[in-house]
Protein backbone atom coordinates (compact mmCIF):
# COMPACT_ATOMS: atom_id res chain seq x y z
CA UNK A 1 0.00 0.00 0.00
CA UNK A 2 1.64 3.33 -0.90
CA UNK A 3 0.92 5.85 1.46
CA UNK A 4 0.45 9.80 0.62
CA UNK A 5 2.93 12.40 1.15
CA UNK A 6 1.80 14.93 3.63
CA UNK A 7 4.76 17.57 3.26
CA UNK A 8 3.67 17.67 -0.69
CA UNK A 9 -0.29 18.01 0.08
CA UNK A 10 1.01 20.79 2.69
CA UNK A 11 2.84 22.42 -0.26
CA UNK A 12 -0.37 22.03 -2.84
CA UNK A 13 -2.50 24.29 -0.18
CA UNK A 14 -2.28 27.86 -0.32
CA UNK A 15 -1.19 29.69 2.52
CA UNK A 16 -4.07 31.44 3.62
CA UNK A 17 -5.94 28.58 4.04
CA UNK A 18 -3.82 28.07 7.67
CA UNK A 19 -4.97 31.36 9.07
CA UNK A 20 -7.90 31.88 11.16
CA UNK A 21 -9.82 35.27 11.06
CA UNK A 22 -11.14 36.15 14.62
CA UNK A 23 -13.56 38.58 13.32
CA UNK A 24 -14.70 36.52 10.78
CA UNK A 25 -15.12 33.24 13.29
CA UNK A 26 -16.88 35.28 15.80
CA UNK A 27 -19.22 36.34 13.03
CA UNK A 28 -20.23 32.71 12.37
CA UNK A 29 -20.53 32.61 16.02
CA UNK A 30 -22.99 35.74 16.01
CA UNK A 31 -25.02 34.55 13.02
CA UNK A 32 -26.14 31.20 14.70
CA UNK A 33 -26.52 32.86 18.38
CA UNK A 34 -28.74 35.20 16.36
CA UNK A 35 -30.78 32.52 14.49
CA UNK A 36 -31.22 30.09 17.36
CA UNK A 37 -32.88 33.07 19.13
CA UNK A 38 -34.89 33.93 16.63
CA UNK A 39 -36.27 30.37 16.30
CA UNK A 40 -36.53 29.87 20.45
CA UNK A 41 -38.50 33.69 20.18
CA UNK A 42 -40.82 32.83 17.64
CA UNK A 43 -41.75 29.52 18.82
CA UNK A 44 -42.37 30.79 22.22
CA UNK A 45 -44.65 33.24 21.33
CA UNK A 46 -46.44 31.57 18.43
CA UNK A 47 -47.04 27.57 18.87
CA UNK A 48 -48.73 27.79 22.20
CA UNK A 49 -50.87 30.78 20.87
CA UNK A 50 -52.88 27.79 18.39
CA UNK A 51 -56.44 27.38 19.48
CA UNK A 52 -58.01 24.93 17.38
CA UNK A 53 -59.50 22.35 19.33
CA UNK A 54 -56.77 19.46 18.57
CA UNK A 55 -53.33 19.51 19.60
CA UNK A 56 -51.67 17.96 16.80
CA UNK A 57 -51.17 21.64 15.13
CA UNK A 58 -49.54 22.63 18.39
CA UNK A 59 -47.30 18.74 18.35
CA UNK A 60 -46.16 18.95 14.79
CA UNK A 61 -45.43 23.31 14.75
CA UNK A 62 -42.99 22.17 17.72
CA UNK A 63 -41.30 19.03 15.97
CA UNK A 64 -40.86 21.42 13.06
CA UNK A 65 -39.20 24.23 15.33
CA UNK A 66 -37.04 21.27 16.91
CA UNK A 67 -35.67 20.01 13.97
CA UNK A 68 -34.95 23.41 12.11
CA UNK A 69 -33.52 24.76 15.74
CA UNK A 70 -31.37 21.05 15.85
CA UNK A 71 -29.72 22.12 12.44
CA UNK A 72 -29.11 26.03 13.76
CA UNK A 73 -27.63 24.12 17.06
CA UNK A 74 -25.64 21.33 15.26
CA UNK A 75 -24.08 24.67 13.59
CA UNK A 76 -23.02 25.79 16.62
CA UNK A 77 -21.44 22.43 18.00
CA UNK A 78 -19.38 22.29 14.67
CA UNK A 79 -17.95 25.98 15.74
CA UNK A 80 -17.53 24.31 18.89
CA UNK A 81 -15.41 22.10 17.63
CA UNK A 82 -13.45 24.45 15.45
CA UNK A 83 -12.28 25.78 18.58
CA UNK A 84 -11.24 22.55 20.01
CA UNK A 85 -8.78 22.40 17.23
CA UNK A 86 -7.44 25.43 17.34
CA UNK A 87 -9.02 26.32 13.93
CA UNK A 88 -11.26 29.30 15.66
CA UNK A 89 -8.64 32.19 16.67
CA UNK A 90 -4.81 32.08 16.70
CA UNK A 91 -5.40 32.94 20.38
CA UNK A 92 -5.81 29.92 22.11
CA UNK A 93 -7.30 31.54 25.47
CA UNK A 94 -10.01 32.85 22.91
CA UNK A 95 -10.57 29.17 21.16
CA UNK A 96 -10.96 27.49 24.85
CA UNK A 97 -13.38 30.26 26.44
CA UNK A 98 -15.74 30.34 23.23
CA UNK A 99 -15.57 26.45 22.95
CA UNK A 100 -16.52 26.14 26.48
CA UNK A 101 -18.92 28.19 26.22
CA UNK A 102 -20.65 26.85 23.05
CA UNK A 103 -20.61 23.51 24.14
CA UNK A 104 -21.64 23.68 27.17
CA UNK A 105 -24.92 25.16 26.08
CA UNK A 106 -25.11 21.92 24.43
CA UNK A 107 -24.42 19.67 27.29
CA UNK A 108 -21.01 19.14 25.91
CA UNK A 109 -17.93 18.43 28.30
CA UNK A 110 -15.83 20.74 25.84
CA UNK A 111 -12.43 19.82 27.32
CA UNK A 112 -13.00 16.02 27.96
CA UNK A 113 -14.31 15.59 24.41
CA UNK A 114 -11.41 17.93 22.92
CA UNK A 115 -8.97 15.61 24.39
CA UNK A 116 -10.13 12.33 23.76
CA UNK A 117 -10.90 14.05 19.70
CA UNK A 118 -7.46 15.10 19.66
CA UNK A 119 -6.80 11.34 20.05
CA UNK A 120 -8.82 10.55 17.37
CA UNK A 121 -6.99 12.46 15.35
CA UNK A 122 -3.78 11.23 15.95
CA UNK A 123 -4.88 7.81 15.54
CA UNK A 124 -7.86 7.40 12.98
CA UNK A 125 -8.28 4.31 11.99
CA UNK A 126 -6.80 2.51 14.44
CA UNK A 127 -8.53 0.01 15.58
CA UNK A 128 -7.02 -0.31 19.37
CA UNK A 129 -6.19 3.39 19.68
CA UNK A 130 -8.58 5.69 17.94
CA UNK A 131 -11.65 6.60 20.23
CA UNK A 132 -14.82 7.17 17.60
CA UNK A 133 -16.68 4.48 15.43
CA UNK A 134 -13.54 1.31 15.85
CA UNK A 135 -15.30 -1.79 14.33
CA UNK A 136 -15.79 -4.72 15.77
CA UNK A 137 -13.35 -7.59 14.53
CA UNK A 138 -15.04 -10.40 13.19
CA UNK A 139 -13.54 -12.91 15.66
CA UNK A 140 -13.86 -11.05 19.06
CA UNK A 141 -16.21 -12.99 21.40
CA UNK A 142 -19.85 -11.85 22.33
CA UNK A 143 -21.99 -11.39 25.41
CA UNK A 144 -24.88 -12.92 25.79
CA UNK A 145 -27.30 -9.88 24.24
CA UNK A 146 -25.61 -9.86 21.70
CA UNK A 147 -25.71 -12.97 20.35
CA UNK A 148 -29.26 -13.10 20.95
CA UNK A 149 -29.48 -10.10 18.81
CA UNK A 150 -27.44 -11.28 15.89
CA UNK A 151 -29.48 -14.12 16.09
CA UNK A 152 -32.40 -12.36 15.78
CA UNK A 153 -31.62 -10.26 12.99
CA UNK A 154 -30.65 -13.51 11.22
CA UNK A 155 -34.30 -14.59 11.56
CA UNK A 156 -36.08 -11.41 10.67
CA UNK A 157 -33.53 -10.56 7.81
CA UNK A 158 -36.45 -9.66 5.29
CA UNK A 159 -37.94 -7.61 7.83
CA UNK A 160 -35.93 -4.41 8.76
CA UNK A 161 -37.20 -3.55 11.56
CA UNK A 162 -34.85 -4.67 13.82
CA UNK A 163 -31.76 -2.78 12.17
CA UNK A 164 -34.32 0.59 12.28
CA UNK A 165 -34.89 -0.18 15.78
CA UNK A 166 -30.98 -0.59 16.17
CA UNK A 167 -30.56 2.43 14.18
CA UNK A 168 -33.16 4.69 16.34
CA UNK A 169 -31.11 3.03 19.49
CA UNK A 170 -27.47 4.71 18.10
CA UNK A 171 -28.66 7.88 17.14
CA UNK A 172 -30.73 8.75 19.91
CA UNK A 173 -28.66 7.16 23.07
CA UNK A 174 -25.11 6.96 21.63
CA UNK A 175 -23.88 10.33 22.32
CA UNK A 176 -24.79 9.71 25.88
CA UNK A 177 -23.74 6.69 26.16
CA UNK A 178 -20.21 7.39 24.24
CA UNK A 179 -19.63 10.29 26.95
CA UNK A 180 -19.95 7.72 30.04
CA UNK A 181 -18.86 4.37 28.94
CA UNK A 182 -16.58 5.50 25.88
CA UNK A 183 -18.87 3.02 23.84
CA UNK A 184 -17.38 2.27 19.83
CA UNK A 185 -13.75 3.02 20.89
CA UNK A 186 -10.81 1.13 20.84
CA UNK A 187 -9.70 -1.54 23.67
CA UNK A 188 -6.92 0.28 23.97
CA UNK A 189 -7.83 3.87 23.83
CA UNK A 190 -7.55 4.88 27.67
CA UNK A 191 -3.97 5.35 26.36
CA UNK A 192 -3.27 7.56 29.66
CA UNK A 193 -4.07 4.48 32.35
CA UNK A 194 -1.19 4.05 33.73
CA UNK A 195 -1.04 2.34 37.29
CA UNK A 196 -5.25 3.04 37.37
CA UNK A 197 -7.55 0.52 37.45
CA UNK A 198 -10.12 0.99 34.57
CA UNK A 199 -13.87 1.33 35.50
CA UNK A 200 -16.83 2.18 33.97
CA UNK A 201 -17.02 5.69 36.02
CA UNK A 202 -13.27 6.24 35.45
CA UNK A 203 -13.79 6.02 31.84
CA UNK A 204 -15.91 8.44 31.21
CA UNK A 205 -15.53 12.35 30.22
CA UNK A 206 -16.92 12.99 33.38
CA UNK A 207 -14.21 11.67 35.27
CA UNK A 208 -10.93 14.21 36.58
CA UNK A 209 -9.18 11.46 37.56
CA UNK A 210 -10.33 8.94 34.33
CA UNK A 211 -8.12 7.17 32.60
CA UNK A 212 -8.47 9.00 29.08
CA UNK A 213 -7.16 12.26 30.69
CA UNK A 214 -3.34 12.66 32.40
CA UNK A 215 -3.30 13.51 35.74
CA UNK A 216 -2.45 17.15 34.64
CA UNK A 217 -5.78 17.30 32.64
CA UNK A 218 -8.09 16.89 35.37
CA UNK A 219 -8.64 20.86 35.91
CA UNK A 220 -10.33 20.80 32.74
CA UNK A 221 -12.17 17.95 32.69
CA UNK A 222 -13.71 19.73 36.29
CA UNK A 223 -14.43 22.71 34.23
CA UNK A 224 -16.02 21.00 31.64
CA UNK A 225 -18.46 19.66 34.60
CA UNK A 226 -18.70 23.26 35.73
CA UNK A 227 -20.00 24.31 32.10
CA UNK A 228 -22.28 21.44 32.09
CA UNK A 229 -23.70 22.06 35.80
CA UNK A 230 -24.43 25.69 34.93
CA UNK A 231 -26.37 24.55 31.78
CA UNK A 232 -28.17 22.66 34.03
CA UNK A 233 -28.66 25.43 36.04
CA UNK A 234 -30.22 27.95 33.55
CA UNK A 235 -32.67 24.47 32.27
CA UNK A 236 -33.76 24.23 36.33
CA UNK A 237 -34.54 27.91 35.85
CA UNK A 238 -36.70 27.64 33.11
CA UNK A 239 -38.15 24.92 34.59
CA UNK A 240 -39.63 26.89 37.37
CA UNK A 241 -40.59 29.57 35.35
CA UNK A 242 -42.25 27.52 32.16
CA UNK A 243 -42.78 23.92 33.23
CA UNK A 244 -41.00 21.08 31.99
CA UNK A 245 -43.27 20.29 28.92
CA UNK A 246 -42.20 24.14 27.91
CA UNK A 247 -38.09 22.98 28.46
CA UNK A 248 -38.45 19.79 26.69
CA UNK A 249 -40.16 21.47 23.36
CA UNK A 250 -37.67 24.66 23.36
CA UNK A 251 -34.71 22.74 24.68
CA UNK A 252 -34.88 19.16 24.77
CA UNK A 253 -36.61 18.01 20.94
CA UNK A 254 -33.32 20.28 19.60
CA UNK A 255 -30.95 18.64 21.55
CA UNK A 256 -31.86 15.52 20.19
CA UNK A 257 -31.58 16.19 16.60
CA UNK A 258 -27.97 17.77 17.56
CA UNK A 259 -26.73 14.71 18.96
CA UNK A 260 -28.47 12.40 15.92
CA UNK A 261 -26.57 14.56 13.43
CA UNK A 262 -23.31 14.99 15.32
CA UNK A 263 -23.19 10.73 15.77
CA UNK A 264 -24.31 10.48 11.89
CA UNK A 265 -22.18 12.59 10.78
CA UNK A 266 -19.60 11.07 12.78
CA UNK A 267 -19.99 7.50 12.04
CA UNK A 268 -20.64 8.17 8.35
CA UNK A 269 -17.15 10.02 7.84
CA UNK A 270 -15.40 6.60 9.59
CA UNK A 271 -17.39 3.98 7.75
CA UNK A 272 -18.05 2.88 4.43
CA UNK A 273 -17.65 -0.43 2.61
CA UNK A 274 -14.45 -0.03 0.80
CA UNK A 275 -12.92 1.49 3.52
CA UNK A 276 -10.54 -0.18 5.47
CA UNK A 277 -9.30 0.26 9.42
CA UNK A 278 -5.52 -0.81 10.69
CA UNK A 279 -4.02 -3.23 13.31
CA UNK A 280 -1.04 -1.42 15.00
CA UNK A 281 1.40 -3.48 12.81
CA UNK A 282 -0.02 -1.51 9.66
CA UNK A 283 -1.22 1.72 10.82
CA UNK A 284 0.36 5.22 10.10
CA UNK A 285 -1.02 8.55 10.38
CA UNK A 286 -1.27 9.14 6.66
CA UNK A 287 -3.29 5.50 6.21
CA UNK A 288 -5.66 6.37 9.23
CA UNK A 289 -6.66 10.12 7.87
CA UNK A 290 -6.97 8.92 3.97
CA UNK A 291 -9.21 6.05 5.49
CA UNK A 292 -12.35 8.69 5.41
CA UNK A 293 -14.84 10.23 3.01
CA UNK A 294 -16.49 13.18 2.43
CA UNK A 295 -20.34 12.94 1.85
CA UNK A 296 -23.07 15.81 0.90
CA UNK A 297 -25.54 16.84 2.46
CA UNK A 298 -26.14 20.32 0.12
CA UNK A 299 -27.77 23.37 1.23
CA UNK A 300 -27.53 21.97 4.90
CA UNK A 301 -23.87 21.00 4.86
CA UNK A 302 -22.66 24.65 3.23
CA UNK A 303 -24.89 27.33 4.90
CA UNK A 304 -25.53 25.27 8.37
CA UNK A 305 -23.06 22.99 9.15
CA UNK A 306 -20.21 24.91 8.09
CA UNK A 307 -18.98 22.43 5.77
CA UNK A 308 -17.87 19.63 7.50
CA UNK A 309 -19.50 16.98 5.60
CA UNK A 310 -18.07 17.65 2.32
CA UNK A 311 -14.54 18.06 3.60
CA UNK A 312 -13.82 15.92 6.41
CA UNK A 313 -10.68 14.02 4.23
CA UNK A 314 -8.92 17.27 4.62
CA UNK A 315 -9.92 18.08 8.09
CA UNK A 316 -8.19 14.83 9.10
CA UNK A 317 -4.98 15.99 7.33
CA UNK A 318 -4.73 19.26 8.46
CA UNK A 319 -7.07 20.10 11.01
CA UNK A 320 -6.26 23.70 12.17
CA UNK A 321 -7.19 24.71 8.45
CA UNK A 322 -10.65 26.86 9.62
CA UNK A 323 -14.07 25.67 8.12
CA UNK A 324 -14.42 28.56 5.54
CA UNK A 325 -11.11 27.68 3.81
CA UNK A 326 -11.79 23.95 3.88
CA UNK A 327 -13.45 24.13 0.58
CA UNK A 328 -10.05 25.87 -1.35
CA UNK A 329 -8.24 23.35 0.70
CA UNK A 330 -9.98 20.44 -0.44
CA UNK A 331 -9.59 21.41 -4.32
CA UNK A 332 -5.97 21.89 -3.82
CA UNK A 333 -5.37 18.36 -2.33
CA UNK A 334 -7.85 16.05 -4.57
CA UNK A 335 -5.67 16.19 -7.44
CA UNK A 336 -2.34 14.97 -5.35
CA UNK A 337 -4.45 12.58 -3.39
CA UNK A 338 -5.64 10.84 -6.34
CA UNK A 339 -6.90 7.46 -5.56
CA UNK A 340 -6.29 7.89 -2.18
CA UNK A 341 -9.44 10.52 -1.80
CA UNK A 342 -12.54 9.10 -1.62
CA UNK A 343 -15.89 10.97 -1.77
CA UNK A 344 -19.84 9.28 -1.28
CA UNK A 345 -22.44 11.39 -3.22
CA UNK A 346 -25.25 9.12 -2.15
CA UNK A 347 -27.99 11.30 -0.20
CA UNK A 348 -27.11 11.21 3.40
CA UNK A 349 -29.96 9.73 5.15
CA UNK A 350 -29.60 6.91 2.61
CA UNK A 351 -26.03 6.39 3.11
CA UNK A 352 -26.53 6.14 6.93
CA UNK A 353 -29.33 2.91 6.04
CA UNK A 354 -27.29 1.67 3.97
CA UNK A 355 -23.72 1.93 5.85
CA UNK A 356 -25.51 1.24 9.00
CA UNK A 357 -26.94 -2.33 7.49
CA UNK A 358 -24.10 -3.59 6.08
CA UNK A 359 -20.82 -2.28 7.63
CA UNK A 360 -20.98 -4.74 11.05
CA UNK A 361 -18.01 -6.31 11.43
CA UNK A 362 -14.26 -5.89 10.13
CA UNK A 363 -12.08 -9.07 8.72
CA UNK A 364 -8.38 -9.34 8.42
CA UNK A 365 -6.42 -8.82 5.03
CA UNK A 366 -2.70 -9.51 5.10
CA UNK A 367 -0.69 -6.48 3.11
CA UNK A 368 1.96 -7.48 1.16
CA UNK A 369 5.52 -6.86 1.26
CA UNK A 370 5.36 -7.35 5.29
CA UNK A 371 3.14 -4.09 5.66
CA UNK A 372 0.93 -5.85 8.40
CA UNK A 373 -2.64 -6.32 8.72
CA UNK A 374 -5.85 -4.14 7.81
CA UNK A 375 -9.18 -4.85 8.18
CA UNK A 376 -11.72 -4.62 5.92
CA UNK A 377 -16.11 -5.13 6.37
CA UNK A 378 -17.26 -8.19 5.49
CA UNK A 379 -21.68 -8.23 5.81
CA UNK A 380 -21.59 -11.83 7.49
CA UNK A 381 -20.13 -13.42 10.38
CA UNK A 382 -21.46 -17.16 11.73
CA UNK A 383 -23.19 -16.92 15.49
CA UNK A 384 -19.83 -17.49 17.56
CA UNK A 385 -20.94 -19.27 21.32
CA UNK A 386 -21.36 -16.79 23.73
CA UNK A 387 -17.85 -15.57 24.66
CA UNK A 388 -15.60 -17.72 22.02
CA UNK A 389 -14.54 -16.87 18.56
CA UNK A 390 -17.02 -17.56 15.68
CA UNK A 391 -16.50 -20.71 13.38
CA UNK A 392 -17.53 -19.49 10.05
CA UNK A 393 -18.99 -22.37 7.67
CA UNK A 394 -17.31 -23.88 5.02
CA UNK A 395 -18.87 -21.72 2.42
CA UNK A 396 -18.29 -18.69 4.63
CA UNK A 397 -14.25 -19.94 4.71
CA UNK A 398 -14.42 -20.03 0.82
CA UNK A 399 -15.74 -16.61 0.19
CA UNK A 400 -13.79 -14.99 2.99
CA UNK A 401 -10.69 -16.69 1.37
CA UNK A 402 -11.89 -14.77 -2.34
CA UNK A 403 -12.43 -11.75 -0.42
CA UNK A 404 -8.67 -11.28 1.52
CA UNK A 405 -7.45 -12.78 -1.84
CA UNK A 406 -9.16 -10.19 -3.64
CA UNK A 407 -8.29 -7.40 -1.39
CA UNK A 408 -4.45 -8.28 -1.13
CA UNK A 409 -4.16 -8.26 -4.82
CA UNK A 410 -5.68 -4.60 -4.69
CA UNK A 411 -3.79 -3.13 -1.22
CA UNK A 412 -0.91 -1.72 -2.98
CA UNK A 413 -3.16 1.29 -4.54
CA UNK A 414 -6.28 2.84 -2.42
CA UNK A 415 -9.41 2.98 -4.69
CA UNK A 416 -11.51 5.89 -5.15
CA UNK A 417 -15.03 5.79 -3.67
CA UNK A 418 -16.82 7.91 -5.70
CA UNK A 419 -20.37 6.91 -5.53
CA UNK A 420 -23.31 8.78 -7.46
CA UNK A 421 -26.85 9.32 -5.33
Amino acid sequence: MQDVNILELRRAIPDYCFKASTARSLSYVARDIFLAGSLAYLALYTIPTYTTSSSLPRFLAWQLYGFCQGLVGTGIWILAHECGHGAFSASTRLNNVVGWALHSSLLVPFFSWKFTHHQHHQFTGHMSKDTAFVPVREEEPISDFAAAMESLEDMTEDAPIVACLRLIFAQTLGWPLYLIFQITAGKGSDIHKGNRKTTWYNKSHFAPGGVLFTAQQWKYIFASDVGLGLTFAALWVLKERMGWAMVWNLYGLPYMWVHHWLVAITYLHHTHADLPHFEADSWTFARGATSTVDRDMGFIDRHLFHGIIGTHVCHHLFPRIPFYYAEDATAAIVPVLGAAYHKDSTPFMLSLWRTFTTCRWVTPVTLPDGQGTMRVWTTKRATPAVGAKPKPSASGISNLKKRRESMTASAQTVRPVVIKG
